[in-house]
């Protein structure tokens, strides 16, 4: 595919205002002039592959091909696609880049996958890209930030089927240190968040969701969240089709002794 003709859709779950956008645009900027933004109005992260049905959206022209949604990450690719760009509709989705990793169950909880996997629902190639973060949880973007450009273009140099979008993690560390690439899958952690209680409010009990309690690995082999500690960037294939197949067969057999 030549990047350079194609019109990229960027998209996000951090918000229109933060700085893994702009970091995004400037890459997808060095690709292709066709470049339209589609972001949240307010973060969403954690809104997975929600989408909007009881209230209305409203979409805000905040600039050429720049706009805000009162949306999920998944109502930003609704509104790109069925509205407003449904005339030319985008040849790539970029989603990103995340502040914090996306890797093993933290897919199922991603705004960012959720905007990817929505693209890869139109037919159309996409990319979720998500910045690691230090220890103590600040964010610097240099891996990103030299490296993105490279691997999307890597990446768009092969064909993909249809129901399937990258996951893209970039470790958290300079530059120079960054040690490869490497294709891996998901991973997968015992995990379990912290539960942080608050001061009663009206005589009634409120709770915040805190930080993730990550566990053991639950998988051998290289998966997307150790390579990511080992100062590589992670590439993972994922697909819409959630089917378990090798239980298919055991199902089958059960039901049809009925």
């Amino acid at each position: 595919m030549d990047l350079s003709k194609s019109r990229i859709l960027l998209v996000n779950d951090d918000g229109i205002s933060a700085p893994g956008l702009k970091v995004l645009h400037r890459v997808a900027r060095s690709l292709s002039k066709d470049v339209w933004i589609f972001a949240p109005e307010t973060e969403q992260s954690g809104a997975s592959h929600s989408f909007t049905l009881t209230s209305t959206i409203r979409v805000q022209k905040l600039g050429p091909r720049r706009f805000s949604v009162t949306g999920s990450p998944t109502d930003c690719v609704l509104m790109a696609m069925c509205e407003f760009l449904k005339d030319h509709p985008p040849d790539l989705v970029l989603s990103g880049i995340n502040r914090g990793a996306n890797l093993a169950e933290e897919v199922t909880y991603s705004g960012t996958v959720a905007g990817a996997m929505e693209a890869a629902l139109f037919g159309v190639r996409a990319i979720a890209l998500s910045q690691a973060t230090m220890p103590d949880r600040t964010i610097h973007w240099h891996a990103s930030q030299h490296h993105a450009e490279a691997v999307i273009r890597k990446l768009m140099s092969i064909e993909w089927t249809s129901d399937v979008f990258m996951n893209v993690n970039f470790p958290a560390c300079h530059t120079e240190e960054v040690r490869g690439v490497r294709v891996v899958k998901q991973g997968r952690r015992s995990a379990a968040y912290e539960i942080v209680k608050v001061p009663r409010l009206r005589g009634r009990d409120f709770y915040l969701i805190g930080e993730s309690q990550r566990g053991a690995e639950m998988q051998k082999g290289d998966s997307d969240h150790k390579v990511v500690d080992r100062n590589m960037i992670a590439v993972t294939p994922l697909h819409v089709d959630l089917t378990h197949r090798r239980s298919l067969t055991t199902i089958r057999s059960l039901f049809a002794k009925n």
